[in-house]
């Protein structure tokens, strides 16, 4: 049996690398081969059982190299498991709540509904402000975007484990 997972990401200063390193280790921990990269490090998917794809999310979107990856790779990404994930908004409460019902990139969902990931999560992220540059910080105090790490470890882990169970009932 291939157990081969790709977890592959793009993130801007790691918050959403964190989410896809715990997802890898959740992945491992259910006896699978997660190989977690950035999205530029990837490669083509077709030689994994299986692929979990995120990215950060800024203003309703994905980044850059992760919506390339996705448009690249969605024949690849069509003929095997995939599910997709997204990390963003800061602030106590549902998500997608918070986002005003976004789940995924408006532009990117052709895409997606052709591959049909197996499902699409949405996760709380972080804004650590020693990271952020002048522009960034004025942003985020004009918006009054909550700071700090809202990440959700055990909505995560719960995520990773569904993933490592329909991987292991389709063996």
């Amino acid at each position: 049996m291939n157990n081969n997972v790709l977890v592959a990401y793009a993130t801007k200063y790691g918050a959403t690398a964190e989410i896809a390193e715990r997802i890898g280790q959740a992945l491992r921990q259910a006896g699978l081969q997660a190989e977690v990269v950035s999205v530029d490090k990837a490669g083509d998917p077709a030689g994994y059982a299986a692929v979990v794809l995120g990215s950060a999310v800024y203003a309703g979107s994905w980044r850059k190299e992760a919506a390339a990856y996705l448009e690249a790779n969605e024949a690849a990404l069509a003929g095997r498991p995939t599910w997709l994930f997204s990390s963003g908004p800061t602030g106590e409460g549902d998500a997608v709540e918070l986002m005003k019902g976004w789940r995924f990139p408006e532009a990117l969902q052709p895409i997606a509904d052709r591959i049909q990931p197996r499902d699409v999560v949405f996760f709380h992220g972080e804004i650590d402000t020693k990271k952020l540059n002048l522009a960034e910080k004025v942003l985020v105090k004009g918006i009054k975007a909550p700071t700090g790490d809202f990440r959700d470890w055990d909505a995560i882990d719960a995520w990773a484990g569904g993933i490592a169970q329909a991987l292991q009932t389709t063996a």
